[in-house]
């Protein structure tokens, strides 16, 4: 045993010791790197009541530089190795010293050697080509400057792992942020929320995420559970937040005091968004948050708030959309009240077959989230071209003449014409320009005998190839001035005598599968 290390010399008390009643924080770990078992009993004796910023001290211990190596690679959070120089070989703790550096690109954690042979590695030359942070004889290490040592190493690592974690903080908001914006769905966003922030704080971490309700006059407000992860994963199938649960009095302080609440067991970020929304998003981290985490939080918070009201006006202009779409498309049902409820039975089917065609793992290229969101409302859309035929000949009840039939057709072309010019105020893909393919090409023939383009197989846009099925089987199903309405049986043999030839194979089978699974409850009302 090292005598230096059992000197009765008093230590000096750490300055900032914790307030009472705080839950304890994890403390710092320190690695002992050394082949005699003494000094590890000895330094783990003289360390083992010091504490700093609140927390205490773990001794962690290896005997041999490639122990010393193992335990650093698995265990990224040490803050100190206390290293010796002289183990296995005569420049073990070198050796080790330099593949922490480069091997493992440690850069933060500090290293003190400690040789009790300092002749054997010349203090000068160890400092210039080692990034070594302290080198000390084992004779001059009393207890006292023991501590000293150790609580300048802890100190400096604290600083850097400050400027660190700042670093990787705002980066890691920065690119929640960018996720958040592109989450169209509120419970999406919501558990993007729980699991940014978890990886903010690098740890998981149980968490709930709130939106405040206001309830009928002379009821207290409710926070509703949107989101919630870990352990309380079924909250969010209550609905409101249990009044009886632990969490509940501390989400509805933050609400009440609309500021975030940090306390021992329980930490709620509190974020107004525009529009008169109020979020809380409440977690248990393993242990108490420092003001840097904090401040990061408070950083991610005004992000959220932002991604929340971006959110809301995607909402608002998504259903200003939709609800033009469907008056445009009321306002070219209305020239044929024959046909009541057709657009709204094709918008309902065309989502049901393109949400089938995804599962199955086709056209994965196409059915990306954006065409399954707007597939189904640009569909209606499908004969908005009608709006232009004579109504000699759009309600006429008998056959078609050849005139009247070209006149007849030219609707696809002029739908596909109007939409287009509409869809070009609006970047990317819409319903509009979705709704242009439909519009024209929701007539053409998966073998290229169909108009007004003769466009053949995978020329067809899918969104069309989809419409022409569904349109012909919604039509054939109901009655019309020109026909009486057919049996399911009769009106599935005639589109799977078609398959290939008038419509595409796969769509088919889609729409096969859904008769088969889970019929729409218009088609089940008629009871067929």
């Amino acid at each position: 045993m090292d005598p230096t290390l059992t000197d009765d010399n008093d230590w000096l008390s750490e300055d900032d010791p914790p307030a009472e009643g705080l839950a304890i924080a994890r403390p710092w770990r320190i690695l002992v790197v050394d082949d005699e078992p003494d000094i590890h009993a000895v330094t783990r004796l003289a360390l083992n009541s010091v504490t700093f910023k609140g927390r205490g001290i773990e001794i962690l211990s290896a005997f041999s530089g490639d122990q010393g190596f193992e335990l650093l690679a698995n265990e990224p959070d040490i803050a100190l190795v206390l290293l010796d120089v002289v183990m296995e070989s005569d420049d073990a703790g070198l050796k080790l010293a330099k593949r922490i550096r480069e091997e493992l690109d440690n850069t933060l954690v500090r290293i003190v050697l400690r040789t009790g042979q300092p002749g054997q590695a010349p203090e000068q030359k160890v400092i210039v080509d080692f990034d070594i942070n302290d080198y000390k004889a084992k004779t001059e290490l009393t207890a006292q400057k023991l501590f000293t040592t150790v609580i300048a190493s802890l100190r400096s690592y604290e600083g850097l792992l400050t400027i660190d974690a700042n670093r990787k903080g705002l980066a890691q908001i920065l690119e929640s942020a960018s996720n958040l914006y592109q989450i169209d769905s509120l419970k999406e966003l919501a558990s993007g929320v729980l699991t940014q922030i978890g990886a903010i704080l690098n740890f998981g971490t149980d968490g709930v995420l709130c939106v405040m309700k206001n309830n009928a006059p002379g009821e207290s407000e409710s926070p509703m559970v949107i989101a919630s992860t870990g352990s309380l994963a079924d909250l969010e199938l209550h609905g409101s937040m249990p009044i009886g649960h632990a969490w509940a009095p501390g989400i509805s302080q933050a609400f009440r005091d609309k500021k975030n609440v940090f306390g021992e067991n329980l930490d709620v970020l509190f974020i107004s968004a525009a529009h008169g929304h109020q979020f809380a998003v409440a977690f248990s981290p393993p242990w108490p948050l420092g003001d840097l985490e904090r401040s990061l939080l408070s950083v991610f918070c005004d992000r959220i708030a932002a991604a929340f009201d971006n959110l809301h006006m995607f909402g608002q202009l998504r259903s200003t959309q939709e609800a033009t779409v469907v008056a445009l498309a009321d306002l070219a049902e209305s020239r044929d009240p024959t046909t009541g409820g057709h657009v709204r039975r094709v918008c309902e089917m065309t989502e049901a077959i393109a949400a089938e065609l995804h599962a199955a793992g086709k056209f994965a290229e196409t059915t990306t989230p954006t065409f399954l969101s707007l597939v189904g409302i640009a569909s209606i859309l499908h004969d908005v071209g009608k709006v232009a035929t004579p109504d000699a000949v759009l309600l006429k009840p008998g056959r078609h003449t050849p005139e009247e039939r070209a006149t007849m057709e030219q609707h696809a072309s002029i739908g596909e014409t109007v939409l287009e010019r509409a869809s070009c105020l609006v970047d990317g893909i819409s319903s509009l320009s979705l709704g242009a393919q439909i519009a024209g090409g929701h007539h053409e023939h998966f073998d290229g005998h169909g108009y007004p383009r003769g466009l053949k197989g995978q020329a067809i846009p899918l969104a069309a190839r989809i419409v022409a099925v569904v349109d012909v089987f919604d039509a054939l199903l109901h009655s019309r001035p020109y026909k009486e309405a057919w049996p399911l049986e009769t009106v599935t043999t005639y589109l799977t005598e078609r398959r290939g030839t008038q419509f595409d194979p796969d769509v088919i089978d889609a729409l096969m599968v859904i008769l088969q699974t889970r019929r729409p409850t218009w088609l089940v009302a008629t009871g067929q």
